[in-house]
């Protein structure tokens, strides 16, 4: 999936990452993949171009290495990820947690930690995250607190209001992609994630963090 739009004129042109933690390997509806790309479109509005990628279609290998060896695609994803300026997450909610795959993401990006730049600085810094959430049950706001302290640990900056999320009546079994249409409240979550996503990523990019 990709979106795409021309800078206007005067804006320093960006990249965003989608990684969509669903279950479910590609091609099955995934509701995560809709948040994604809703997401992506409205970085799209700022200049922003983007792509997504379900990372279940890959084998990431548990560990905590940016490289495990033995087939391990996580290396593929890590490319993706140093080459972008915005970095979007997409999970679902299962038992009120994040995915194992959101949380497989995590633990292989903890390997950061130990990557530096020219400068000696984390090669994560000067990139923004965001994050996205979905689930016909509770449990939004503590995994995009733990997706929040947990990217930001390895160093991306968490924009205001960087967290979009829809949860669905409990005990039901409605899904985020089975909706006719997005609901106001989400949209304009995502909206002014967007834009302050978009904006603090221009910042970092024009003028970096300092060396430590």
């Amino acid at each position: 999936m990709e979106n795409s739009s021309v800078t206007s004129s005067g804006t320093t042109p960006l990249s965003a990452l989608a990684l969509v933690c669903s279950l479910k390997p590609s091609p099955a509806p995934s509701s995560s993949e809709l948040m994604a790309s809703q997401i992506l479109a409205e970085l799209a509005g700022h200049g922003v171009t983007g792509s997504s990628v379900r990372v279940v279609d890959y084998n990431v290998a548990p560990g905590v290495e940016t490289d495990m060896g033995n087939g391990d695609q996580w290396p593929t994803l890590r490319d993706q990820v140093l080459a972008a300026d915005i970095l979007v997450v997409c999970t679902p909610t299962w038992m009120g947690q994040a995915s194992s795959v959101a949380h497989r993401v995590l633990e292989r990006l903890d390997a950061e930690l130990s990557e530096m730049d020219a400068a000696g600085r984390p090669d994560l810094y000067d990139k923004v995250a965001v994050v996205g959430v979905v689930g016909n049950e509770d449990g939004a706001h503590h995994i995009t607190a733990v997706l929040y302290q947990s990217l930001n640990d390895v160093g991306f900056t968490i924009p205001s209001q960087g967290g979009t999320y829809w949860n669905g009546e409990a005990m039901q079994g409605t899904d985020y992609n089975d909706l006719d249409e997005t609901p106001e409240a989400v949209a304009s979550a995502t909206k002014s994630l967007a834009s302050n996503a978009a904006h603090l990523a221009r910042l970092l990019k024009g003028s970096a963090y300092p060396a430590s």
